[in-house]
């Protein structure tokens, strides 16, 4: 036995749906045990798939929908939207506030959607739309783990609708990178310990790097802290980004 499928694409941009057909033997069947025919004025493609296969492609459209759903709830929380303005101008953010800042790595993001899955792309701007959210309401100058840092907060925050502990971890320790820089920058030497539990505390290294461009390639940002955390994790990680693709 095999399967055919029909992929429909919308017109409207974001919508497209499967449609099936199969066969057993010569004997076509669908809703009306009828062949299957192709409308001219649509656009599908045909898809020659087992069983499993399509099993996974239904799963992997049906996670990037509950990802963008999530989104979704979450860019229309009063919390969320009540600190989008907080934040001026200082080192680092020229931009000032965290809505300019979203704008900023929005931008970057589309700039690396060519590399990365429909579901990659969306789990990204949850982590752009949460990572800073929460500085309005944080403790200055406490630790990374501090129970009121602004990552600590946003993690909180994100973990209410998603319950992805990947994505939660990136939020936790999207400074570390930057943190651990400083040290070196400072002394010349780093935290070893600090550095492998950030190599365990991710799993998927190829989002965490990807993220890490998109928030460090900013107007107000040197790119040295993330050449030398690329040059860190080299043959440490598994990812398809690398230095080279340092915006």
């Amino acid at each position: 036995m095999w399967w055919v499928w029909s992929l429909r694409i919308g017109t409207r941009a974001g919508t497209s749906s499967f449609s099936g057909l199969a066969k057993t033997g010569d004997r076509w069947w669908d809703s009306g045990g009828q062949p299957p025919r192709m409308a001219p004025i649509q656009k599908k493609i045909r898809i020659r798939i087992t069983s499993k296969k399509f099993a996974e492609a239904a799963r992997n459209l049906r996670v990037m929908s509950d990802y963008r759903k999530i989104f979704e709830a979450i860019t229309s929380d009063p919390r969320y939207q009540r600190n989008l303005d907080w934040g001026e101008a200082r080192p680092g953010h020229p931009e000032g506030t965290v809505r300019a800042h979203i704008a900023e790595l929005e931008r970057n993001l589309e700039r690396l959607r060519p590399k990365l899955s429909e579901t990659d792309f969306w789990r990204l701007k949850l982590l752009v739309h949460t990572h800073d959210a929460f500085k309005a309401d944080a403790e200055p100058g406490v630790v990374i783990k501090a129970a009121k840092s602004h990552a600590s907060l946003a993690r909180a925050f994100l973990a209410e609708f998603c319950d992805d502990p990947d994505l939660q971890a990136m939020v936790q320790y999207h400074d570390e990178p930057y943190a651990l820089w400083r040290q070196f920058e400072a002394k010349g030497r780093f935290n070893q310990d600090r550095f492998r539990a950030l190599l365990t505390a991710i799993t998927d290294w190829n989002l965490f790097l990807a993220f890490n461009i998109v928030d460090g390639c900013t107007e107000g940002k040197s790119r040295e802290p993330l050449r030398w955390f690329f040059q860190q994790v080299t043959d440490r990680v598994q990812s398809k980004f690398t230095e080279a693709d340092i915006l």
